[in-house]
């Protein structure tokens, strides 16, 4: 089975957020980036990779990324915080 990563993006430092899952994380955000596949971070121009984290199969990231939908707002705020506390766009850190 392969494995997937649940990851935030959002359009800046406690802007509009967006929850996804993918198999393939860098290729997933360079397509946000771009515009493509989400008209929802298009409109809204979420495309800033803030907060991921992987797990060993898609399913699990699926049920991890399900869950995270449904918390309110300020606990997914207090989650990129914890991780990534200004906010910086950490796509490019995939490509290390």
């Amino acid at each position: 089975m392969s494995r997937g990563r649940v990851y935030i993006l959002a359009s800046g430092k406690n802007g509009t957020l967006y929850v996804g899952v993918t198999n393939d994380l860098a290729r997933r955000v360079h397509e946000h980036k771009l515009g493509v596949g989400s008209a929802f971070t298009r409109k809204y121009g979420v495309h800033r990779l803030v907060w991921f984290e992987e797990h060993d199969h898609i399913m699990h990231a699926i049920q991890r990324e399900k869950s995270i939908t449904r918390y309110p707002r300020r606990w997914k705020i207090n989650l990129i915080t914890a991780m990534n506390p200004t906010w910086r766009d950490l796509y490019e850190d995939l490509n290390k």
